[in-house]
């Protein structure tokens, strides 16, 4: 489990002796909402405060999923509530309170935490979203928003690349090797992008004229489109990919209340 204070827990401290060192869950909830707009948004599961925890809130752990060594970790650290891109209660799953749900909610509820999610309006935010933050942390302009509800992004690259190049990149900012497939040889000019599993907008990006779509899974069909296509799909990780909304999220939050605000990261190859 890796632990980063990254940009929040800077904008904590350096808050601290102007803004108060506690928020109510109430009041994050709402400026949460109001700066996120998940009403906004048709998603499949739900967005915002998911799990009602303690009143008061000092610390504040964002990270990508709730997995329970997640909450583990959040409780071990102090935290009053935790913020995350994947949280619970997905429709089609099975509602039962039973096996790893229960242990997940039992470790959450015996220490108080508020459970804070916020999915595909996450994603899809222009300040803090997913894909934006991705950008940034690629060193890539935030291009445009196309596609269902805006979740694809796509912008022309400041110098032309190539799929070596492209992997390359990745590989350095990531900290993980990319699978890339299709046409390899294809000059890189417009590259579009969806962090998480979005192999299957392939076909919007192709439309749209990218040379080159990043996302974070890929299937055995996304090859084969690919190559008959002659694009380039490069599959990044799905956690990978979606560690820098919520950072940013966070840091946003820790420069609106001034508590603390830290990031955990609980590591997936996928």
């Amino acid at each position: 489990m890796k632990r980063s204070e990254g940009r929040g827990g800077r904008a904590a401290r350096s808050s601290a002796a102007r803004a108060p060192a506690r928020v109510a869950r109430d009041a994050l909830e709402g400026w949460l909402n109001d700066y996120l707009q998940p009403g906004a948004i048709e998603d499949y599961c739900p967005n915002g405060l998911q799990v009602e925890g303690s009143p008061q809130i000092r610390k504040l752990v964002c990270g990508v999923t709730a997995s329970l060594a997640f909450v583990q970790a959040a409780a071990k650290s102090g935290a009053q509530a935790v913020l995350v891109h994947h949280g619970w209660f997905w429709r089609g799953e099975d509602p039962c309170v039973t096996g790893a749900r229960h242990a997940r909610l039992s470790a959450l509820m015996a220490s108080g935490i508020s459970l804070f999610a916020y999915h595909l309006p996450l994603d899809v935010h222009a300040e803090v979203g997913n894909n934006v933050a991705l950008a940034r942390h690629l060193g890539w302009p935030a291009g445009e928003p196309f596609g269902r509800q805006g979740l694809i992004r796509m912008t022309s690259l400041p110098a032309p690349s190539d799929a070596a190049g492209l992997g390359r990149l990745l590989q350095r900012r990531l900290a993980r090797k990319p699978l890339l497939v299709g046409a390899l040889d294809r000059p890189i000019h417009r590259i579009a992008w969806c962090t998480g599993a979005a192999h299957d907008f392939l076909p919007q990006a192709i439309e749209a004229g990218a040379d080159a779509f990043v996302s974070g899974e890929i299937s055995e069909r996304t090859t084969h489109l690919a190559r008959e296509a002659g694009v380039i799909y490069a599959s990044a990780g799905h956690h990978a990919t979606e560690r820098y909304g919520v950072q940013a999220l966070g840091a946003r939050v820790a420069e609106q209340f001034g508590i603390e605000v830290v990031f955990i990261d609980d590591p997936n190859p996928v």
